[in-house]
């Protein structure tokens, strides 16, 4: 078993609910490709945000719970994680680091959190080998491990899981997904609504309710975030434990000192 300090750890005691109040999280996500920064709309139509070390010193300085880093092209090129570019970010940060993207292996989570990770985001991996996550957690520790779910709600009205990226449909509702994914020992979900990415529309707020009023654990909503009302209607309406969003911070459309504050004015429970 690999020798993680979680003593000296950034993550929280404990991401369940209930442990350490229900105080709500604020989480940037560094969407990774060819070493940049990148985002783009219904995970379409990708332009650059920047370089990711400057952008996560900045986050990280203003004020973010944590941030996510997804390499989302690790897994269509069948390659690693840059965990150079790993290890860079954690050198200048001071926050829960969750990093994904193209792990498959016990051994690609120790490697990671060996270079600065504190928690790892499965995704493509971890569906098509469930048993996967149940190594992962006890080899690391349910608290390292996170699931990302890529969503997209079809004609049926029922939410389907996507992989690759979002490139390749499957006949899996999110829920019954979610909800295996629990039992094998995912410690979050960080649920990523392909319908509202990019859009600025707001949150996808009827399936992420559902996921965070049934599951154990906490759900990251993602997807759609637009105006500092869509964090306020994702925590109160969704029950959502945190929320995770890109172009809006990279852009400078929404500060995160300013967002908190405004959440904090409307009773929302928030780490100032």
């Amino acid at each position: 078993m690999v020798n993680i300090d979680f003593q000296n750890s950034k993550i929280p005691n404990s991401p369940f609910r209930g442990a350490g109040g229900l105080t709500k999280r604020i989480i940037p996500c560094l969407d990774i490709k060819d070493g940049r920064t990148v985002k783009g709309i219904n995970f379409l139509d990708i332009r650059d945000a920047g370089d990711p070390v400057e952008l996560a010193v900045i986050y990280s300085q203003q004020g973010a719970d944590e941030l996510v880093f997804l390499d989302i092209t690790a897994t269509v090129e069948k390659r690693k994680t840059l965990v150079e570019l790993v290890k860079r970010i954690a050198a200048n940060i001071n926050i829960p680091f969750t990093v994904g993207g193209g792990i498959g292996s016990v051994e690609d989570v120790s490697v990671l959190l060996k270079n600065g990770a504190d928690k790892v985001s499965v995704n493509t991996a971890a569906y098509k080998n469930p048993k996967l996550i149940q190594q992962l957690s006890n080899e690391f520790g349910s608290q390292c491990i996170v699931l990302a779910i890529d969503t997209k709600k079809e004609e049926d009205g029922d939410w389907y899981v996507y992989l690759n990226g979002g490139r390749t449909k499957t006949e899996t509702k999110t829920t019954d997904w979610a909800k295996q994914a629990v039992e094998f020992g995912v410690g979050e979900i960080l649920l990523t609504s392909m319908n509202n990415d990019g859009t600025k529309n707001g949150f996808a707020l009827d399936i992420t309710s559902t996921l965070s009023n049934t599951l154990s654990v906490p759900v990251i909503a993602s997807g759609g975030a637009g105006t500092m009302e869509h964090f306020k209607e994702v925590f109160e309406k969704a029950n959502a434990d945190a929320a995770l969003a890109a172009s809006i911070f990279h852009y400078k459309e929404i500060a995160i000192p300013g967002l908190k504050s405004y959440l904090k004015g409307k009773n929302v429970s928030i780490r100032i």
